[in-house]
């Protein structure tokens, strides 16, 4: 019983809108025909985007070599809703002038969408844990140009501390409940669910491959 007691209290990563801020990771032109199911993936970070806007929340967009890989893709929305966009070459979102919004904003937890999940997403999620903060990678706003390296990924950063959620989630998550002065609004925006980004697909096929082998087996 002592030492069940003296257990220091399990982070449940609960999210508290007032320090909590949206990074968008480099959603470019140059992925745009390279990444598995971009169109969607940046359909529901706009989603989260349009959220955090209307509940006046920090956001904040990288871009990774824009002189190479291109510039944020139009319909994200970051010209469209003022987000600034630090260019970096590092893979990891942790450049000083973001650093610096997040400090300045004391922000303690931090939802995270863009591409790629196995690169750019997984080291900013690694570089934020390491300072403290709470990560919340929103697998429906992730991916990379494998199922495998996106799937994989999520595991990873998982087994390091950060909290796997959804879009719709985290938005219900700020509003906390139908009270919400903003509730309305934010019912809007996930009014239509969001689009496949083809997780449950990938979740199946291991259970599909485990099947198959059997009825091979059984034939043998």
């Amino acid at each position: 019983m002592a030492a069940l007691l003296s257990r220091a209290p399990k982070n449940l990563g609960k999210i508290v809108p007032q320090n909590t801020c949206l990074l968008l990771c480099d959603m470019q032109e140059k992925f745009r025909n390279n990444i598995q199911y971009f169109p969607q993936i940046v359909d529901v970070a706009n989603r989260l985007l349009r959220a955090f806007k209307l509940l006046d929340l920090p956001v904040v967009c990288t871009e990774q070599y824009p002189k190479g890989l291109g510039k944020t893709v139009e319909e994200l929305g970051v010209v469209e809703h003022n987000v600034p966009v630090f260019d970096k070459t590092k893979f990891s979102m942790c450049v000083p002038p973001v650093q610096e919004i997040l400090k300045e904003k004391e922000i303690k937890s931090i939802v995270l969408c863009g591409i790629e999940a196995h690169v750019c997403v997984q080291q900013t999620t690694l570089d934020l844990l390491e300072s403290g903060l709470d990560v919340h990678v929103v697998v429906d706003a992730c991916s990379s140009r494998s199922m495998i390296d996106r799937m994989y990924s999520f595991e990873r950063v998982r087994d390091s501390g950060a909290f796997l959620t959804t879009s719709e989630s985290v938005i219900l998550g700020l509003a906390g409940g139908s009270s919400h002065p903003m509730f309305k609004q934010l019912q809007k925006i996930i009014w239509e669910s969001a689009p496949d980004t083809g997780l449950l697909a990938a979740r199946q096929q291991p259970l599909v491959s485990a099947l198959t082998n059997c009825v091979k087996d059984a034939k043998l």
